[in-house]
Order: structure tokens, then C-alpha cells, then sequence
């Protein structure tokens, strides 16, 4: 099992996951967060840290596996982020909007840290 970030981190990400990451698995997109599978040790304390519940446990990705997808073609891509940031000023105004993935998500790189 592995962990994974999905919709609701779109235009949000908080990031305060990232700082408790024992193992600095976390990758920065411009409006997204993702998780390296193969580097996560399923260790779940970045879970109960994002305030929009946008992290799951791969158990509880989509059926056709969407969001592991998501996170280990982009983990490969984006730059390693190990310190939390700035969230985005406008990112309690998408803190409950679904379907944020489809309408919003850039493949832009983050900075990283």
C-alpha cells in the first residue's frame, strides 16, 4: 500500500503534509501535490495533516486506479518538495468544490524545495 494525494488538493495545496513526511516523498506540481509511490513507507502521518482530506490510501483510490496514476507519472516529472510553502491566496475559495482535477489541474512543475 502506498498513499496518494487526489482531487481536493487542486488549486488548495495547504502542504502541511509535507512537513511531517519522515521520507520527503512529496513532489510539488504548480496547483497540486503528489506522492511518490515507490518512495512512500505507507506510514500514513500525512494523512490527518491535510485540512481538505485529499490524501487516501491507494485501498481507496478510483476503481480503474486514477490518482495512483496521477501521483507516480507526475512524482517522475515535478521537483522534490521538502519544506511547506505559501498555499495559493485563493485556495479556501476551492476547500469543497469537486471535480477540481478535470476543470483546474496544471502539469506545470512546482519550485520545490
Amino acid at each position: 500500500m502506498t498513499y496518494i494525494v487526489t482531487d481536493a488538493c487542486v488549486k488548495c495545496k495547504f502542504m502541511d503534509c509535507v512537513e511531517v513526511c519522515p521520507v520527503d516523498c512529496f513532489y510539488e506540481g504548480e496547483n497540486f501535490l503528489v506522492i511518490a509511490p515507490d518512495e512512500c513507507i505507507d506510514c500514513g502521518v500525512c494523512e490527518p495533516e491535510c485540512p481538505v482530506d485529499a490524501i487516501k490510501p491507494d485501498t481507496e483510490d478510483e476503481p480503474d486506479g486514477k490518482w495512483l496514476m496521477v501521483n507516480a507519472d507526475y512524482a517522475k516529472v515535478w521537483p522534490n518538495i521538502t519544506v511547506k510553502g505559501t498555499p495559493p491566496a485563493d485556495a479556501e475559495k476551492f476547500e469543497r468544490e469537486t471535480g477540481k482535477f478535470e476543470k483546474y489541474f496544471s502539469e506545470k512543475p512546482g519550485k520545490g524545495s
